[in-house]
């Protein structure tokens, strides 16, 4: 392949030498993982006091680290309540012909029932931009059948005329070079989009699109406040703009495993947005339509969401990045019929979410073929991906397993050393200030929970604190090892196709 921007796996490259480079980087990030963890167990073996002297200040980071992220993550909580009270189109008015900029806002769906996909249609409709400035693509797939088409005849008797344009598009199956997904959906409703858009001729730099997953609620000021950033931004035509993804939905059916790692998303992504300098478009996020068509929405990989970030960021030679809204929308918590259910589809996700791994390859590769690139813009890049996804596969593992590890596995003569008999103590006593990052995460879930829904148990809130208690075997089970599974298969050659987690409704009391 000779453009670069458009590989998602190494066989895509006929150039032999370089197809296994490429083959390399993608074995890198879990062979980073997978030596990390073998010297952990044989360095507690062999070398039990090296590794009692590297855990100890390794701890030590990890609880500064926490304090760093917390307070980043507060920052954040403060400036999204202001942002929420902000009259936007108030701002707004102080900036000519802000009227002219269309909301082009693509929906791409599979399976989902008609209540999901209502849900969002309805925050669209009751959202405070001028409607006949939104354009609205429920894009649909093929391969969903008859009730998928169904629901796309039911939206547009009941949308159809609420939007300047609402359109179903019908995305094909089994067309070559496009893997099944968001991505490929996606980039088909935007080609649709483009034909609609030169019919009736308005000026791509007008147009703002939005790729929401289809189970996105928008904020009733969400295409205002977008719109002032945008009008506002120095060089719009090279920036996306990231909300805060909160998954409110369904909080208070969804099991409490399923809230924590919900919980933990959205604090992540809230600390991103005070460190713009990290932050990667994901999920549902907002671009230039001028831009959209220029790079062209990824239509071959999983991980859609952040490759039109990389691929943006390599087709203007470094100089895109990704504006923070502070301002939030609302998604769903996984959840299903029952607890396994539940259980087994939320690894799924995690593991669909860590797949984004194969943007490591991809990084390396761009940033050896771009020579416009900065080289300080190049490592700091790089360090940044390769560490993130170390410490999402690594971090939680070592912390729980290395304070006792030597002990087990060290033998007689390291366990009477005065080291052995207070490396768990010290461990456990610095750790023990970790707690400051849960206790934030317990005060800002509650602060920000929406309305308890009727008929739903008052004890229920209390279950919103003390689901916490779960957060350390979920960093485990639905952070470290679905991590772990998705950088072990890119080692291998195993390429993950595209899951999409089933979204449902349920209404009963606890």
């Amino acid at each position: 392949m000779s453009n670069y921007l458009e590989i998602s796996r190494a066989s895509d490259i006929e150039n032999k030498r370089e197809r296994v480079l490429y083959r390399f980087f993608e074995i890198l990030p879990g062979a980073i993982s997978l030596t990390t963890l073998t010297f952990a167990l044989l360095f507690s073996w062999l070398k039990p006091v090296w590794v009692a002297f590297f855990i100890i200040p390794f701890c030590l980071y990890w609880v500064l680290k926490v304090g760093y992220l917390s307070l980043h993550q507060i920052a954040c909580f403060r400036r999204m309540k202001k942002n929420l009270k902000i009259d936007w189109q108030k701002k707004l008015e102080n900036i000519d012909d802000w009227r002219k900029i269309y909301q082009l806002v693509i929906l791409p769906m599979y399976k989902e029932n008609w209540e999901v996909v209502k849900e969002s249609l309805e925050s669209l409709k009751n959202s405070n931009y001028p409607k006949n400035k939104m354009i609205v693509i429920l894009a649909q797939e093929e391969r969903a059948g008859k009730t998928a088409k169904e629901i796309g005849e039911l939206a547009r008797e009941e949308y159809g005329k609420c939007f300047y344009r609402f359109l179903t598009t019908c995305h094909p199956k089994d067309i070559e070079g496009e893997a099944i997904g968001k991505g490929s959906n996606t980039a088909f409703a935007g080609k649709e989009a483009k034909k609609l858009i030169d019919n009736l001729k308005i000026p791509y730099q007008n147009i703002i699109v939005s790729t929401f997953d289809i189970d996105t609620k928008v904020f009733p000021q969400y295409f205002l406040c977008l719109t002032y950033h945008y009008l506002t931004s120095k060089n719009p035509l090279r920036q996306s703009f990231q909300p805060i993804p909160v998954y409110h939905n369904n909080i208070w059916q969804a099991p409490a495993f399923s809230r924590v790692v919900a919980c933990n998303s959205t604090f992540w992504q809230m600390m991103q947005q005070e460190r713009p300098e990290q932050l990667v478009t994901y999920s549902s996020h907002s671009m230039p339509f001028k831009t959209f068509l220029e790079v062209g929405y990824p239509c071959n990989l999983v991980s859609d969401d952040s490759r039109i970030f990389w691929k943006s960021f390599f087709k203007y030679d470094g100089n895109y990045q990704v504006v923070p809204l502070y301002y939030p929308v609302s998604m769903d918590v996984v959840d299903s019929s029952s607890f396994f259910k539940t259980f087994a589809n939320q690894y799924k996700q995690q593991r669909r979410w860590a797949w984004g791994c194969i943007e490591i390859p991809y990084l390396l590769f761009g940033f050896l073929k771009n020579k416009k690139i900065p080289l300080r813009k190049k490592i700091f890049y790089s360090s940044v991906a390769i560490e993130g996804f170390w410490s999402w596969a690594c971090a939680s593992l070592l912390i729980l397993f290395l304070g006792w590890l030597p002990l087990v596995l060290g033998g007689e003569e390291f366990n009477i050393t005065i080291l052995a008999y207070n490396l768990p103590r010290l461990t456990g006593i610095i750790m023990s200030f970790a707690m400051f990052g849960m206790i934030c995460a317990v005060f800002l879930n509650i602060l920000f929970l929406p309305p308890r829904p009727p008929g739903t148990s008052r004890l229920k809130k209390f279950s919103m604190i003390f689901q916490w208690l779960f957060l350390p075997p979920v960093l485990i089970i639905f952070g470290s090892f679905p991590a772990f599974d998705a950088q072990i298969r890119l080692m291998f050659g195993k390429y993950l196709e595209f899951w999409n987690t089933p979204k449902i409704r349920k209404n009963y009391s606890k």
